[in-house]
């Protein structure tokens, strides 16, 4: 079995996107375009199913799953600005689509069952949104496959699977990656590389009297997988043992990380990260200049928390003030169906961004700062990955929020040029104190009490800085607090799990926030 090692650029920080949820949104998304390279582009009607255990038959609408997956079958990005109405647009176009809530044994709680139709014939497919935009089609036309989106997926549909026909195929193709599917009624051989064949190689292969059809699925994420990589270390404490040798600060071990895995040249890393610092600071310039969208609970606020900033009304003037207004801009600019950095995820988009940037401009640090403290909160994330998860539906708001205080109190410990390990003790520190955190939005929006749990994870993240930048002992390691978090998580009822059944979503005002909203739309 190959290892997955996360990327910080597609499984930590990442997407850019719109939309309330990258676990719906930027996730359905994603499942959409690969849907729509399997039908070549020609869909003409889709049904959808969701099994009504799992979380989506409650949010699919609400938190952007509908929105995300038709922009996706119309070939859109996630960042696309139509996206809010991606299915009006799918309808426009004189496309069909059926949503049905079945009970199908869904072993996932973010399960897409997929049928497509057109005039050349019909595809069905599963996939899974397992946390922060990030997803895997498990099934497609009754065979068992596993494509994340993170390389180019040829798939040559064979009337016969005779050793043989599969074996001349192979050295045509003169792939790596090659596996036979068999399903129900389908044959395919499924060939992943770094690019898809040439043209002359795929016409070859279509011209053999077995073949059925060729299907060319291109990659979603920004990072592709390569065959045989290796990464330096994958835990925190196999980091610790490799910094023992190196004496690396953690953004230089992130850089490392990255540039291995992503097969980038190490100032390009670096580059792409000072990128997304950019388009972070456009994000929380435009909240608090304003925003506005009908469908959403809470209205325009930054605007006011800054006015009593600088009027000196607020209790404390310092740096957490800071945070806790880019925090606000960056939720709201999501709500407002904005462009965003999901990181790690969109429920949880304002706590990285607000903790880093609200610290530097305080400090009047500049944008290599910024990128080297996300880089270092990148490589915390991917500890969180490889051990745990990022999705609320599986581990709660810990999993989101959570995850986010711990990446950002490691990001403020390198801001303040702390030591490798004071940067994983304050992570440490941070996910401790927030262990249990449930997921309950109210109106089904990501916005209530999703904002508030942002705030909150700033101020963690602020305290365990300063906690481990003076010294304090974090008892638990890094990896054993991931593990404690993961097990804590998974022990969350599902009524508390993202699924709107539980906690602040049941309660009367939150029913009839729900209701008002329903009606105005």
């Amino acid at each position: 079995m190959t290892l997955y090692f996360p990327s910080i650029f597609n499984d930590v920080i990442g997407p850019v996107m719109r939309g309330p949820s990258s676990s719906h949104c930027a996730a359905s998304l994603r499942v959409g375009r690969l849907a729509r390279d399997l039908m070549n582009g020609q869909i003409d009607e889709v049904l959808i199913e969701f099994d009504p255990h799992g979380s989506l038959a409650a949010t699919h609408a609400s938190q952007g799953s509908d929105m995300g997956l038709f922009g996706g079958l119309l070939g859109w990005e996630a960042h696309d600005e139509r996206l809010p109405h991606a299915v009006r647009e799918f309808h426009d176009a004189g496309l069909k689509a059926h949503i049905k809530i079945i009970e199908y044994g869904a072993v996932h709680p973010n399960t897409y069952r997929i049928t497509l139709q057109s005039q050349a014939g019909s595809h069905q497919l599963t996939a899974l949104s397992t946390g922060g935009g990030m997803v895997e089609i498990t099934e497609i036309d009754g065979a068992a496959v596993s494509i994340a989106g993170d390389g180019f997926e040829t798939l040559v549909y064979v009337s016969d699977n005779e050793e043989a026909v599969v074996e001349r195929i192979r050295e045509i193709f003169s792939a790596d990656q090659f596996r036979l599917c068999r399903g129900k009624g389908a044959c395919f051989i499924e060939i992943k590389a770094r690019e898809f064949p040439a043209d002359d190689v795929c016409g070859a292969v279509r011209a053999m009297p077995e073949v059925v059809d060729i299907k060319k699925l291109a990659p979603v994420l920004p990072v592709l997988s390569r065959p045989g990589v290796t990464v330096p270390f994958i835990t925190c404490k196999e980091m610790l043992e490799y910094n023992g040798r190196k004496a690396r600060a953690l953004w230089e071990h992130a850089v490392f990380y990255e540039s291995t895995r992503a097969g980038l040249s190490e100032s390009g890393v670096i580059d792409k990260m000072a990128g997304i610092v950019r388009l972070m600071r456009d994000s929380i310039q435009n909240g608090i200049a304003g925003t506005r969208y009908d469908d959403r609970i809470l209205g325009y606020q930054s605007g006011g928390f800054k006015q009593q900033m600088t009027n000196r009304r607020l209790l404390d003037g310092g740096m957490l003030n800071h945070m806790v207004l880019y925090v606000t801009a960056m939720m709201e600019m999501k709500s407002a169906m904005g462009v965003i950095v999901a990181a790690p995820t969109a429920g949880s988009c304002g706590t990285l961004p607000g903790a880093c940037l609200g610290a530097a401009d305080f400090l009047d640090l500049d944008e290599t700062e910024i990128a080297r403290a996300l880089l270092a909160a990148g490589l915390i994330g991917v500890f969180i990955a490889a051990g745990s998860t990022f999705a609320a539906e599986d581990a709660g708001c810990q999993a989101e929020c959570g995850a986010a205080s711990g990446m950002a109190a490691a990001a403020l410990v390198t801001l303040a040029r702390g030591t490798v390990r004071q940067a994983v003790g304050a992570s440490s520190m941070a996910l401790q104190n927030i262990l249990g955190l449930v997921c309950d939005p109210v109106a089904n929006r990501v916005e209530v009490p999703c904002l508030g749990k942002n705030v909150l994870a700033v101020s963690n993240a602020l305290s365990a800085a300063n906690m481990a930048l003076a010294g304090f002992d974090q008892v638990i390691p890094l990896d054993e607090v991931i593990a404690a978090m993961d097990a804590v998580g998974r022990s969350i009822p599902s009524q508390l799990r993202c699924t709107a059944q539980g906690g602040l979503s049941v309660t009367p005002a939150s029913k009839a926030i729900m209701q008002r909203l329903k009606t105005q739309v």
